[in-house]
């Protein structure tokens, strides 16, 4: 099956501003694209993992990523989604940041013997003059235009600064010098991106009179169209120090049946005809899906050994509650103290169980919390020093085990 079929029977293309033409491009292989990751974090997270496989898709059948790491477009930062400004962030934390995602997708991506290329969009942002970039970028973009853009319209009514309003225009001459540079002939994002996309492909008609083209791919969403990947604790990272191994295994899990097979097709490279003899999976069954799930991912982004082990741990968790190997794990400074005693609400906060002592009362009032296998009734209970030294098993509900002590 030609490769633009495979990304739409798994569920990944939104929208196109040529789907003939990219068809054409992508199946015949050797085609130049590129997808950009603004630096705003020190680690990628689930939603840039759709992204990176994507890439890996293309790369296979032949196709050039073109990782583009934004370290100067994180200097203005995209308003795309968010209600408020984006925390304005030095060069310095920038550039750590975009080594750790070049580390990361390097994962997913064979850079050898170009068959990937990596630059950073701070080399001609950060050079290029305010006046150079008004006459040469800005004039071809119409105000009132840009006003309608998805992108704009949610922030109109908190305010949109001018900061941010210039981001869609260093989307888009991105675009233009990776058209010029590398002879890149198409762009992929999120389908949050659309309207960045639409500005870098007008642009590069405007100026070079030649036609490139824009590709959105499906958000990660649930069934109702919340956006995957959102744990109590933040966002699900791909760094293990960030999200352990337990929890992003058990995060796959623990989703909800009616999204285990389409994240089967976006986030694995199972054979559709493997996960399409799961649609009538029921049951039992079905949960054996959620585990084929949470294995394959957890493969992908950490090594096949670390999946074997978190699905090891988790299988003996639900049994006996013996091996506690690679299960999360919290150690408490002695700060956390009072009178050598912590009480177990703070407990819960404190390893991230809960967002707040309210919430850990109402969950240890409803009965959904365990200490070393005894169900836990009394809100005031206390555990001394002394209890904590060979580790403490906190189970929460009937699916997230975690381990404390000193």
């Amino acid at each position: 099956m030609a490769i633009f079929d495979i990304l739409k029977e798994r569920g990944f293309i939104a929208q196109s501003t040529n789907e003939e033409l990219i068809m054409s491009m992508l199946n015949n292989g050797g085609c130049r694209f590129y997808i950009g990751f603004d630096a705003t974090a020190d680690s990628l997270h689930v939603g840039h993992l759709l992204q990176c496989i994507v890439m890996k898709h293309l790369q296979a059948a032949g196709n050039v990523p073109i990782v583009l790491l934004g370290t100067g477009t994180t200097l203005v930062g995209d308003p795309t989604g968010k209600t408020d400004m984006r925390r304005m962030m030095t060069s310095t934390e920038i550039e750590k940041n975009a080594d750790i995602f070049k580390k990361q997708i390097s994962r997913f991506i064979d850079f050898s013997d170009n068959k990937a290329i990596l630059v950073k969009n701070g080399d001609w942002l950060k050079k290029i003059g305010y006046i150079d970039f008004l006459r040469e970028v800005g004039r071809h973009f119409s105000v009132n235009k840009m006003l309608t853009a998805e992108c704009f319209k949610s922030r109109m009514e908190r305010g949109l600064s001018f900061l941010e309003f210039n981001y869609m225009l260093m989307q888009s001459y991105d675009f233009l010098r990776l058209y010029q540079d590398f002879n890149c002939t198409l762009q992929l994002g999120g389908d949050d991106q659309w309207s960045n996309i639409l500005g870098g492909v007008d642009l590069v008609r405007r100026v070079e009179g030649k036609q490139v083209c824009g590709l959105t791919c499906n958000l990660l969403t649930t069934k109702d169209g919340v956006k995957m990947g959102k744990t109590q604790k933040g966002a699900l990272w791909l760094d293990e120090n960030k999200c352990s191994v337990f929890d992003f295994y058990q995060y796959w899990r623990n989703v909800n049946d009616v999204d285990v097979l389409n994240c089967l097709k976006l986030l694995t490279f199972l054979p559709m005809n493997e996960i399409e003899l799961m649609y009538d999976w029921e049951g039992a069954q079905l949960n054996r899906a959620k585990e084929i799930l949470a294995f394959e991912v957890t493969k992908l982004v950490h090594g096949e050994d670390a999946a074997i082990k978190a699905s090891a741990t988790a299988k003996s968790l639900f049994g006996s509650n013996q091996n506690e190997e690679n299960m999360p794990t919290t150690v408490l400074d002695r700060t956390v103290f009072v009178d050598e005693e912590v009480s177990v609400l703070n407990l819960l906060v404190v390893c991230g169980l809960c967002e707040s002592k309210s919430q850990a009362r109402r969950l240890v009032v409803q009965g959904g919390v365990e200490v070393n296998s005894s169900r836990v009734l009394d809100e005031n209970l206390k555990f001394k020093i002394s209890d904590l030294k060979e580790g403490l098993i906190i189970k929460k509900g009937k699916k997230t085990f975690h381990r404390v002590k000193v």
